[in-house]
């Protein structure tokens, strides 16, 4: 009987501790279960979200690296010798061809053009002496007055005189153009660079670089084609003219800048060990964006763009009548029938049934019937926002991603935050209750 009534006594006690659990997660389940809004549960409104159709050209563009070049560039290098007395520009700014940028001093070209000066001078006396002197030698040989000697000495004296004005104003011609060479100026418009020198430095002829100056506008890229691009661009070319084609630059920062190609040229020969052809490309830079030495991406193709709708997959859904999706229009769900041609990433080319203006389910797409009232949050690029029209309960004001699923921001569902729950409860591992409520000697 003593057996029978521990037997009888650990049932009862077990029994009681499971009604305890029972009640337990009754309570539990209230506590965590958010409650309904007044007026929520007679909704018929489904929310759901939406997205705006985006478009693309899918016209047959050939992608090249191209490495932009200055159609002009160079490198000042002074051809006289002396200190540099100025520097009259400003680094990095932009010169015009003509402009004086360095000034070396000028003494003593200055002086040495006097004195080429007074060289050719003198040198202009002594012809007009040597001149009379042979015209006078030349009239007293005719009348036999003088000696062949004499008069051939008069000659070669009046030549010696009329080369030496013509060596001296040689020298002064020099003197002069070493006098200009002393104010550096611009041999092209562009963009100067670094002053290499400042003043006070003395600078050699020839040997060593002031400053540089590279044109920008415009500029040319180079880029290498294969020989059948090669060809088949020529023949493209041949039956719809060169004006056909537009190319595109992409820069590194991912801007894209349309531009046509104001002039062009390939080399003269294929390189037979890549089978390429080099092409040189001259463009517009009227933002001086295209910087020389930059790589840039190229993008050769058809003038006219081919511009096609992309849809979301996730917007797409099939039935036995085929592709649809679903449109939201003044909150009211409309369902579109759909003709759809080949996917582009995570979207799909739309050919029929849909405009750029149409705003397309991409989540709760199940929920909705043909004409079903719902409201919408549109999902613009990271964010999702309240469709116009839509009045959004507050509790939904919440940030949404397209990736966010629409129960997670339902307004009767709000998440619960986890720290709300004690996974350490005793109450929720029931096997911990037992055992701790079980005596050793009935364990």
């Amino acid at each position: 009987m003593k057996l029978g009534t521990v037997s009888n006594r650990k049932i009862l006690k077990q029994t009681a501790l499971l009604l305890l659990c029972g009640v337990a997660g009754w309570y539990l389940k209230g506590k965590l279960t958010p409650s309904i809004p007044f007026g929520a549960g007679g909704s018929n409104e489904t929310y759901v979200l939406i997205q705006e159709l985006e478009t693309a050209d899918i016209s047959n563009k050939q992608s090249y690296i191209g490495h932009v070049e200055a159609i002009k560039s160079v490198n000042l290098i002074p051809q006289v010798s002396g200190y540099v007395e100025k520097v009259l520009f400003q680094e990095g700014s932009y010169v015009e061809q003509g402009d004086i940028l360095f000034i070396i001093e000028q003494k003593r070209y200055l002086a040495n053009l006097e004195l080429r000066k007074a060289e050719l001078e003198s040198a202009k006396a002594n012809l007009v002496r040597a001149e009379r002197d042979f015209k006078r030698q030349a009239q007293l040989s005719k009348q036999n007055y003088a000696s062949k000697a004499t008069f051939d000495t008069a000659e070669s004296t009046y030549l010696q005189a009329k080369a030496a004005v013509s060596q001296a104003e040689a020298n002064l011609d020099l003197a002069e153009i070493d006098l200009g060479y002393t104010e550096i100026k611009a041999p092209i418009s562009g963009y100067i660079g670094k002053a290499l020198v400042t003043e006070g430095n003395y600078v050699s002829s020839s040997a060593q670089n002031l400053a540089r100056i590279v044109q920008t506008n415009p500029i040319r890229v180079a880029f290498s084609v294969s020989d059948k691009e090669y060809l088949n661009t020529k023949l493209f070319n041949q039956q719809n003219g060169e004006n056909a084609i537009r190319s595109e630059i992409v820069l590194p920062n991912g801007k894209v800048i349309e531009n046509h190609f104001k002039s062009r040229f390939t080399d003269n020969e294929i390189n037979s060990d890549t089978a390429t052809i080099a092409v040189y490309a001259e463009y517009r830079n009227d933002e001086n964006l295209l910087i020389p030495g930059n790589y840039v991406d190229v993008k050769i193709g058809p003038k006219d763009s081919q511009e096609v709708l992309l849809v979301p997959q996730s917007a797409i859904a099939q039935d036995e009548h085929g592709n649809y999706v679903m449109v939201v229009n003044n909150n009211i769900a409309e369902q579109r029938r759909v003709t759809l041609g080949d996917a582009i990433g995570a979207k799909q080319i739309v050919k029929t049934g849909l405009t750029l203006n149409d705003k397309v389910i991409i989540q709760g797409l199940q929920k909705v019937t043909n004409g079903a009232k719902v409201k919408a949050q549109l999902v613009t690029g990271e964010k999702a926002s309240p469709a116009e029209g839509t009045n959004t309960p507050a509790s939904s004001a919440a940030d949404i991603t397209p990736e966010t699923i629409v129960e997670d921001n339902h307004p009767v569902a709000p998440a619960i935050q986890a720290s709300e729950v004690d996974i350490n409860s005793p109450i929720i591992n029931n096997e911990t209750l037992l055992d701790e409520a079980q005596t050793p000697e009935e364990k």
